[in-house]
């Protein structure tokens, strides 16, 4: 993420209705999304001019407002088209979004009455996540910090207070010389990675952790839809930690990601091999794929 800071860059940003020059799109420091945690967002990316699975995302968006009782009358089809009119805006035809809704600054206390839901779209050019390492492979650490059970944090929600433990986890395995971190779930099962969810392959079979306690990502479900496609079989279960060195290859999706192999974590190695290799080049060109081609051709 290299480049200006991201409050000091020209272009535009889709703020409560309208599109703001990237500079003026400010809020307060009393401001109850920072506060208090009362913030839900998106990651989203442009290939070829086209927002990939677009509808999803917007519609993950207002649910995750919704499971945080942030009320608003946005519609799916208003979030979709402020994405589309901030990607336009922007120039770029590849590109990274982040639709963000938040409560504001109207009243200050852990109440949120009085407060108003807030809406923004911000893009900027983001190439891939880990680099250059994709097929090369990562090194991920074992995070110390662990996801919540769902009855104690709202976890199918996009909520940006979820992230500090990602945070913590990745700053930590950043600051001992790996790329990433791998968190386990609160019973001490493999959960996700600090932004990607996790898969395993043994056997030519895919193994992937349940998302009892995490998100089903929009490219996970896809992913998954790509190798049952070419008749992979994928089993979805708690996997344990113990399990890791049983097996071959192991990688990671997410928007953000993309489908990224990894070749150890902690003592664990891995050889990014040929199922991994088969579904980062069809995920790779199925996001290039016009919106209704995408639509026919994706199982999610």
């Amino acid at each position: 993420m290299a480049g200006p800071s991201f409050d000091d860059r020209d272009g535009w940003i889709w703020f409560d209705g309208k599109l703001v020059p990237w500079r003026e799109a400010k809020v307060h420091v009393v401001l109850h999304g920072l506060h208090y945690g009362s913030c839900v967002f998106e990651g989203e990316r442009a290939y070829n001019g086209h927002v990939f699975k677009l509808r999803q995302h917007s519609q993950r968006l207002l649910e995750s407002a919704k499971i945080l009782g942030m009320e608003t009358s946005l519609t799916v089809e208003e979030v979709d088209a402020a994405c589309n009119e901030t990607l336009k805006a922007s120039g770029f035809t590849d590109a990274y979004l982040r639709p963000v809704m938040w409560r504001g600054s109207e009243s200050m206390g852990v109440s949120p009455k009085g407060t108003k839901v807030h809406f923004a779209v911000a893009i900027w050019p983001w190439g891939a996540y880990f680099g250059d390492q994709r097929m090369k492979g990562i090194r991920l650490d074992m995070g110390q910090w662990r996801r919540p059970a769902p009855d104690t944090a709202p976890t199918r929600a996009k909520a940006a207070g979820l992230y500090m433990i990602a945070t913590l986890n990745k700053n930590a395995a950043e600051e001992k010389g790996f790329d990433d971190a791998m968190m386990l779930d609160w019973r001490g099962q493999v959960a996700e990675a600090t932004g990607a969810n996790i898969f395993f392959v043994k056997d030519g079979a895919i193994h992937t952790p349940t998302p009892d306690c995490f998100l089903d990502g929009i490219t996970r479900r896809t992913v998954m839809g790509i190798a049952r496609a070419r008749q992979i079989v994928v089993h979805e279960r708690a996997i344990r930690p113990e399990e890791l060195s049983g097996f071959t290859e192991c990688f990671l999706t997410g928007t953000a990601a993309e489908v990224t192999a990894v070749r150890e974590i902690g003592p664990v190695k891995y050889n990014p091999g040929g199922i991994t290799q088969t579904l980062m080049t069809d995920y790779d060109a199925l996001v290039r794929m016009s919106p209704d081609e995408v639509a026919r051709r994706s199982p999610s």
